[in-house]
């Protein structure tokens, strides 16, 4: 149990590297590979291709579209006798007939209109709604037998035949003019059958071959240098879907195994260079959890546009992982992570470098070009940079496969554009995985740096001096990261909330006493140091109640490094010689990023400004590279990514602002 505490985040990272390789191997496509890559109209690279095996030439879909379309239009129309229809239609047309005022009704009128409608249904009638079939052939169902019959056999139900065709048209003349209503009296006698025309329809279509002839084995296919034409394009497909299925069906397991190794490798990689170039990143499972279910997502959303229809790979907006990356991380992570998720699509995606050249491009874009993602214009700008990229690269290379520009299929830049569309969806998703992960991204800073907000509201009314300090460190300390373009956003964040646990003992800081009144005067200077020292672990827990992001409190917890509370410890020297340092310093830990050093910088100097009685430009800029220099001799800047030329330019935007931040300028003569 001693190994696996010790050991437990290597031990969690073994398991996720595990339950992320073999969850992409259930994604990855049930097939083997094609030795071959060929493309119609384009040469054939490789040597003479002779076929290794008897295999059948299949046939494409489009041959097999057009033999539908045949089949379906060959395929009869059944119909059945209704022979009760001509009673009902009788029955009611005569009902109709007398209750008209016209006294024209009579027994032979009523007999010559019965010879009529047997007239009218001896050939049949039939709905006209299926005069638009007119071209199918109708197939008769009577009692013993079936009669093939084409339409203009039978009678319309909206023609009926009142000229002429009638014996008895001296007889039923009266009431011709009410033709029209009759007809709704009148029904058809021929009806459809849909089940069984479905049946012989299906019946028809299995029919149909899906090949056509056959390739004996060692027959030449095609010789090296001669152009993939339409034939040989179909012959060459034939044989990598014979040959693919046939590889799968007996080397299951080895290809199995050749997707897990290929895989695990990939997976291998973005494990290395995390710990490699990322080690915060790597260190926080919670984040290489995140990282890996971008991963996942983009090879599960490719996987069911394929299951659906080949095209919709084209809606599938797999920028967002980039951009989603970029949003918690940097744009060197979030490229890196991309380009091995495009990788892994490369086994999924029909053999065709445009869709992950178009992608690579789009993604580079996106990850290259996005700033301040909070900002809504920014983010339309973006969206659009992609969109673009995606059209030109795809009609670019339509125009080097089909050299016409006319034929660029529309629907699939309608897909693009529907791609776009989705990566909109950015900003839902940011919120979503903040909640799920407990990430924080920009636009959670940028809600946290209202400061009329519930916490820096409390601030301001119990330790209004700490809240305008906070302020002012701030603004510095947001000037210093854009200097040496670090996250200025987080830097301010941090700046606003690093000292909020003074609030709870607030007249113990100088910066909250409004009288000449001090309470450390009559303390120990150890009961002080410990007041003071307090603060960073009652701001952590302050922070963690009103739930601040961990990247936040980060600024809490490492503000004032491992340094010692001088003032305090000078006090104890005077008493007693044998005072330690180590009882008057913070506990720590040291600043272990570029954003908690410029605070950590911009916090004391700020601070320690108010206590220079006669403030001039040479003093403060001595005095903020003596407090500076103290901090990186005492180490408090060893374990944070910032250099001595990034110091230096952060100490000239210090001495700037404090010297800007005093007024000061010339004596004028009285």
């Amino acid at each position: 149990m001693q190994f696996f505490y010790k050991h437990q985040s290597f031990i969690y990272k073994v398991i996720l590297f595990l339950v992320t390789s073999f969850s992409l191997v259930y994604l990855f496509p049930r097939s083997g590979g094609f030795k071959y890559s060929f493309q119609e109209g384009k040469p054939w690279p490789y040597e003479t291709l002779l076929a290794p095996f008897d295999f059948p030439i299949a046939k494409s879909e489009k041959e097999l579209d057009a033999e539908r379309l045949a089949v379906e239009q060959e395929s009869p129309l059944i119909f059945t006798l209704d022979t009760l229809a001509e009673n009902r239609s009788f029955e009611r047309t005569t009902k109709w007939i007398r209750q008209q005022k016209s006294a024209y009704y009579s027994v032979s009128l009523a007999r010559a209109w019965n010879n009529y409608l047997h007239e009218l249904y001896t050939p049949g009638l039939i709905d006209a709604s299926f005069a638009a079939q007119n071209a199918k052939p109708i197939l008769l169902l009577r009692k013993s037998s079936a009669q093939n019959l084409q339409f203009a056999d039978l009678n319309l139900n909206d023609s009926l035949p009142f000229s002429n065709k009638s014996r008895f048209l001296d007889s039923v003349i009266a009431i011709s003019s009410n033709r029209l209503v009759l007809q709704e009296y009148i029904e058809p006698n021929v009806v459809l059958d849909s089940l069984l025309t479905k049946q012989k329809l299906d019946e028809s279509l299995s029919l149909i071959l899906p090949t056509r002839g056959v390739v004996a084995e060692g027959e030449r296919i095609i010789a090296q240098g001669e152009v993939v034409d339409q034939k040989r394009y179909q012959i060459l497909n034939s044989l990598k879907v014979e040959y693919l299925s046939d590889l799968w069906s007996s080397n299951e397991q080895w290809i199995i195994a050749g997707y897990t190794i290929l895989i695990s490798l990939i997976v291998f990689l973005v494990f290395l260079f995390l710990w490699r170039y990322r080690p915060l990143v790597y260190e926080n499972n919670t984040k290489v959890v995140f990282v890996f279910a971008n991963v996942l997502i983009m090879v599960a959303a490719i996987k069911i546009a394929m299951a659906n229809n080949i095209n919709f790979i084209y809606v599938v907006p797999l920028c967002i992982v980039p951009l989603l990356l970029k949003t918690f991380f940097d744009t060197r992570l979030a490229f890196f992570v991309f380009l091995m998720g495009l990788l892994l699509i490369g086994f999924m995606v029909p053999s065709d470098f445009s869709f992950l050249f178009m992608q690579l491009v789009a993604g580079a874009i996106a990850t290259l070009t996005v700033t301040d993602l909070y900002k809504r214009a920014n983010l339309f700008v973006v969206v659009s940079l992609i969109v673009m990229s995606y059209l030109v690269t795809f009609v670019a290379f339509h125009l080097i496969y089909e050299a016409n520009l006319a034929t660029v299929p529309l629907n699939n830049l309608g897909l693009l554009l529907i791609n776009g569309l989705g990566i909109l969806f950015v900003h839902p998703l940011v919120y979503v995985f903040e909640k799920i992960f407990g990430l924080v991204s920009d636009l959670s800073l940028l809600e946290l740096s209202d400061t009329n907000s519930k916490l820096l509201r409390t601030l301001s009314d119990k330790a209004p001096g700490t809240f305008h300090h906070s302020l002012q460190v701030a603004n510095i300390a947001e000037a210093a990261a854009n200097e040496v373009n670090a996250n200025s956003l987080l830097v301010r964040v941090g700046a606003l909330y690093h000292d909020i646990g003074k609030m709870n003992n607030p007249l113990f800081f100088s910066e909250n006493q409004s009288t000449n009144y001090n309470p450390h005067h009559e303390l120990d200077p150890y009961e002080s140091s410990k007041l003071i020292t307090n603060h960073v672990i009652e701001g952590i827990e302050i922070a963690k109640k009103n739930n601040l992001p961990d990247r936040v409190i980060d600024f809490i917890r490492t503000h004032h490094g491992t340094t010692t509370t001088r003032y305090f410890y000078h006090k104890a020297k005077q008493s007693n010689e044998d005072a330690q340092k180590k009882d008057f310093c913070y506990a720590g830990p040291k600043p272990y990023s570029k954003e908690t050093a410029i605070l950590m910088m911009a916090d004391s100097v700020e601070a320690a400004s108010k206590s220079l009685q006669e403030p001039t430009a040479e003093g403060i800029a001595s005095f903020i590279e003596k407090i500076i220099e103290e901090q990186a001799e005492e180490g408090q800047f060893v374990e944070a990514d910032i250099s001595l030329r990034e110091i230096e330019l952060i100490k000239k935007v210090l001495i700037e602002k404090l010297i800007n931040s005093y007024h000061l300028r010339e004596v004028y003569p009285e």
